[in-house]
């Protein structure tokens, strides 16, 4: 099955041959980044790298960069698509576990959760605020779904090619929200989900969402999850409603 890791990147020039470095040789067939305009050296180092860029000559956003991220990894002939963020927040060494599962065809996505212990994740570096909001957000968003995920906020995830050709992630959002509602889009669709445990990292060239960006992000959650609600009640969303193509 051909894998295709894909980084969505703003100004990671200091992270991202250190990401790179710790992918496992030979277990991608292909990397992807798209550079939604970097204001560093960004693009010069992932090029020396070898890796296949593409440029956002404007700021479409982290959901807007998944878009592009993985409309090219289809093209590319991916069976299976890895998003690993490019400022060394995930650990890259857990990335054949996670293509093991959808390999087997045990999950159609694989998610790298954070929350073990609040002692391990606090010491990872994750700030309280967040951790808070992490634990409270994951907790409506099970009981919302029926599901029972210890992280519904990573950003560590592997999706199957049949997951990404069945979804209308094109009708997500274009800023952090694309990522709750890819996971509320999962459910809806019943594909199966499957968890690794990853350690926490939170460091100053980490890039995070600040406290004003957090709270729309944990607002705009909210109200996908309102929308799924809604839908699973028989009032029907566009984001949670296949959409035919003809052939």
């Amino acid at each position: 099955m051909k894998v295709v890791i894909v980084m969505p990147a703003r100004n990671v020039e200091r992270t991202l041959e250190r990401t790179y470095n710790d992918i496992p040789g030979e277990i991608a067939d292909e990397i992807i980044l798209v550079d939604n305009n970097s204001r560093d050296r960004t693009v010069e180092v992932a090029k020396n790298l070898g890796i296949r860029v593409f440029c956002h000559p404007t700021d479409r956003g982290y959901g807007g960069s998944q878009k592009s991220l993985y409309t090219e990894a289809l093209k590319a002939g991916a069976d299976i698509v890895v998003m690993l963020h490019p400022d060394y927040q995930y650990d890259a060494s857990l990335l054949p576990e996670m293509i093991k599962l959808i390999t087997l065809g045990q999950a159609d996505c694989v998610i790298g959760s954070r929350i073990r212990t609040r002692e391990e994740t606090l010491a990872g570096g994750m700030p309280l605020y967040k951790y808070i909001a992490n634990r409270t957000l994951t907790l409506m968003e099970n009981i919302g779904t029926g599901s029972n995920l210890s992280e519904f906020h990573t950003g560590f995830r592997a999706y199957s090619r049949k997951l990404l050709e069945t979804i209308p992630w094109q009708l997500n959002s274009n800023n952090y929200v694309f990522d709750s509602q890819m996971l509320l889009q999962i459910i809806a669709f019943g594909f199966k989900i499957l968890e690794v445990q990853v350690p926490t990292r939170y460091f100053k060239e980490a890039s995070s969402p600040n406290i004003i960006e957090s709270t729309i992000y944990g607002s705009s959650t909210l109200w996908a999850l309102f929308r799924f609600i809604l839908h699973r009640a028989g009032i029907k969303q566009a984001l949670f409603t296949p959409v035919f193509v003809e052939k």
